[in-house]
């Protein structure tokens, strides 16, 4: 069964980090995706730019509505993520544990299935 576990982090929070230090989040990262990959439940993982430069498109009344970012009601955003493979939910949550931004951010853990149940 396949899960997401997306990375919630505060908004703000890579620009308290040095260079170094950012660098230094970013390989516990890497070790932890290799660590999955070699497990067999990795699928696909990925870091997510800051949102400074994404847009939100919404279509109503089939007009394209486009919100450009920094969005200033956002407290956090979703920094990456990780699709992985295992048996149950609460592995899922054990693996989710285990990430090391769960120290600096919220790790969720969701099911991949259809958007209509």
């Amino acid at each position: 069964m396949a899960y997401m576990l997306l990375i919630h982090e505060p908004t703000g929070q890579r620009q308290t980090r040095s260079e170094t230090e950012g660098h230094a989040v970013y390989g516990q990262m890497l070790a932890f995706a290799g660590d999955l990959k070699r497990a067999g439940v990795l699928k696909g993982v990925e870091s997510l730019a800051s949102q400074a430069k994404a847009a939100r498109v919404q279509v109503r009344g089939g007009k394209a509505l486009v919100l450009d970012g920094p969005f200033a009601e956002a407290k956090e955003m979703v920094g990456g993520f990780f699709l992985i493979d295992c048996a149950t939910q609460e592995e899922a949550v054990a693996i989710a544990a285990r990430c090391p931004a769960a120290a600096w951010a919220t790790v969720e853990v969701r099911e991949v299935g259809p958007c209509y149940t």
